[in-house]
C-alpha cells in the first residue's frame, strides 16, 4: 500500500504477503511439503500433548499418515480415533491431504 495525501492507496497489481507466499508454494510445488511440516508442528494441538509426547515419528506418504508410538495403550487409543484424527488433519490444512491413518 502506498500513501497518497495521507490515505492508503492500493495499486491493482499489489498483492498481500499471504498471497505472494501462496503463489510461491504453488509455483515451486512446495505446498505438500509445507503442509506436512505444518501438521508435524501442530501434532500436539491436533492430538493432545499426552499422546504427542509419546509419538516417536510422524510422516505422510501417498495420502497416508504414518505414526509411530511407544506403547500398545496409545496405539489402541489412536486406532479408536482414526477417523477423528484424519478429519482434524484435513481440517488443519484445509483440504483432503490424508485419506488413511497407519499406526506403526
Amino acid at each position: 500500500m502506498r500513501k497518497y495525501r495521507g490515505e492508503d492507496v492500493r495499486r491493482s497489481d499489489d498483492i498481500s504477503i499471504k498471497q505472494a507466499v501462496e503463489k510461491m508454494l504453488e509455483v515451486y510445488r512446495l505446498r505438500q511439503k509445507f503442509d506436512e511440516t505444518s501438521i508435524v508442528n501442530a501434532w500436539p494441538e491436533i492430538i493432545g500433548k499426552a499422546i504427542a509426547n509419546r509419538t516417536e515419528r510422524i510422516y505422510i506418504r501417498d495420502k497416508k499418515l504414518f505414526v509411530s508410538v511407544e506403547s500398545a495403550v496409545i496405539k489402541n487409543e489412536l486406532a479408536m480415533m482414526r477417523r477423528q484424527i484424519v478429519g482434524r488433519i484435513n481440517e488443519h490444512v484445509g483440504y483432503v491431504m490424508v485419506e488413511e491413518f497407519v499406526i506403526l
